[in-house]
């Protein structure tokens, strides 16, 4: 289980290097859906080991949020590449 762990934190590293280096707006976008899903992954192994069911809705939440925040993002680059 801790090899999980690690290699999904090996995982959002590689996305904070992409926010970090870029090059453009939209390579930026893709870490965002990146640390939802991974996040939403390490929520659910927390749930598991510790036997905590309130987790499982913390998760939902997070994985609600990590379908609309890409969208607004995405709205919010094209509204400032049409200005």
């Amino acid at each position: 289980m801790a090899v999980l762990f690690l290699l999904l934190l090996l995982t959002m590293t590689a996305g904070i290097w992409r926010i970090i280096r870029g090059p453009t707006r939209g390579d930026r976008l893709l870490p965002v859906q990146l640390f939802g899903s991974t996040g939403i992954a390490l929520i659910l192994m927390l749930a598991h080991i510790q036997g905590d069911p309130r987790l499982l809705d913390i998760a939902l939440v997070l994985a609600t949020l990590s379908v609309i925040l890409p969208a607004a993002l995405a709205e919010h680059l094209r509204k400032q590449n049409s200005e």
